[in-house]
């Protein structure tokens, strides 16, 4: 029997309706993350498509980013970048200021994270409204990065992110998509 792995990792995640908040309904990775074989079988997608595209370094968003880019980076034999939120990293940091429905929020990297040219992939858990990927990738392009994709998990098209992300010319890519409401 043959099963589609893309779909195995989508019935694997938890949908959680009416958190943080009422009317929304959370996309949760941590059931993946805890099964050996899901999270084998999440790992060894990426890994499929980024073995021969030549990168140089994966670059993870806060929080869960780093738990699959760091993975990732690991059996691509690749080093590893953190995209911090504001006032986490040590040393000298570039910022970059992204809109929240509430507000304004900050990612940072630390000034010698990246060398110009180098080949980049971005990755998060998820993509809603993308302003935190698109934020790590003009950090990424500040330093000099060439950032050859932006992936993660799942994307959520109701909320316009993979779209705004596709239309500043960022190619991406996701393992799963929920559509509002979806079980």
């Amino acid at each position: 029997m043959h099963i589609d792995p893309a779909v195995y990792v989508r019935s694997v995640i938890r949908s959680v309706p009416d958190w943080p908040k009422p009317g929304i309904t959370f996309r949760d990775i941590t059931p993946v993350l805890q099964d050996p074989r899901s999270f084998r079988v999440l790992i060894d997608l990426f890994v499929y498509r980024y073995m021969r595209q030549r990168l140089d370094l994966v670059a993870g968003v806060d929080a869960r980013g780093f738990i699959l880019g760091s993975v990732l980076a690991y059996e691509l034999n690749l080093g590893f970048v953190p995209v911090r939120k504001k006032g986490k990293l040590p040393f000298q940091t570039v910022a970059e200021e992204y809109s929240l429905e509430y507000g304004n929020a900050s990612v940072e990297m630390h000034t010698d994270s990246v060398r110009p040219g180098q080949r980049v992939l971005l990755i998060d858990d998820l993509i809603a409204t993308g302003g935190t990927m698109l934020a790590a990738s003009k950090l990424l392009q500040r330093l000099g990065a060439n950032v050859i994709e932006a992936a993660a998990i799942i994307d959520l098209p109701y909320l316009g992110g993979s779209q705004a992300l596709k239309d500043t010319g960022l190619d991406i890519y996701t393992v799963c998509s929920f559509d509002e409401g979806a079980p």
